[in-house]
């Protein structure tokens, strides 16, 4: 079972949109895949139509009254599940405080699952906090979306400086550039000389209508828009990063 981890520091720059569409991706493929949005906002469980509620909430499964498979819901497409979202997560970062080796809780909770799915996604809630923290270790490979801009790199420094002070391996951070418009000349600048001191996949995912429009549909892009170049986008990029994970 590959773990990969969808974060960054910053929101709204398409995180879920990218562990949706790539998870969607995956199963596609024929291969077991496990979405788990860990974000209070619970955009992935919207756009798989699932109600954002897990029973007993966070608190349940980290003290161990509930386990993951129990609350796993299967989604519309073949291969693919997810663990929705819900409200208590805006504590888990306090509830993972109060407990024994805080830091792989996330990664102890994902253990049972090893022979249910070929990949897990984790859809990671905004900022630095335990809970990232917690999917840094966990994951196999954590993908972060950047947008072609200053600001949008300075996050990518602060998550190599965080794995670097908690002793990970930041060899496992993989970029690309997310909303990408080739009409502005900083974009194109960035996306032409990217940083050196992270690795940066080639594919760029456009600022797209078709990728806005996972909100009124509910679904993946692929499904409802297959040939439009944000699919074509998502499936290189979905190449790219099974490259990575071989």
């Amino acid at each position: 079972m590959k773990i990969v981890a969808c974060y960054n520091v910053k929101g709204g720059i398409g995180k879920t949109a990218a562990a949706v569409n790539l998870a969607y991706l995956a199963a596609y493929e024929g291969t077991r895949t496990l979405v788990w949005d860990l974000d209070p906002q619970a955009a992935a469980s919207f756009y798989f139509r699932i109600k954002p509620k897990v029973k007993k909430g966070s608190k349940g499964l980290l003290t161990g009254k509930k386990v993951l498979e129990d609350v796993i819901k299967g989604t519309d497409y073949s291969n693919l599940d997810l663990i929705p979202a819900d409200f208590s997560y805006r504590n888990l970062d306090l509830q993972l405080d109060e407990t024994k080796k805080s830091d792989t809780r996330i990664q102890k909770l994902l253990k049972p699952l090893a022979g249910e799915y070929d990949f897990v996604f984790l859809d990671c809630p905004p900022g630095i906090s335990l809970v990232s923290e917690n999917t840094l270790i966990a994951a196999n490979v954590v993908i972060v979306p950047t947008i072609p801009t200053i600001l949008s790199l300075r996050t990518l420094d602060q998550i190599i400086d965080f794995c670097k002070k908690l002793d990970i391996d930041h060899a496992k951070i993989i970029a690309f550039f997310s909303m990408t418009d080739s009409r502005k000349k900083l974009h194109k600048q960035i996306v032409k000389n990217p940083p050196q001191y992270v690795r940066v996949l080639n594919t760029s995912i456009p600022y797209a209508s078709d990728i806005e429009r996972m909100g009124v549909y509910r679904q993946p892009v692929p499904v409802f828009a297959g040939s439009s170049q944000a699919a074509k986008a998502y499936r290189a990029l979905w190449k790219e990063i099974k490259i990575t994970l071989t």
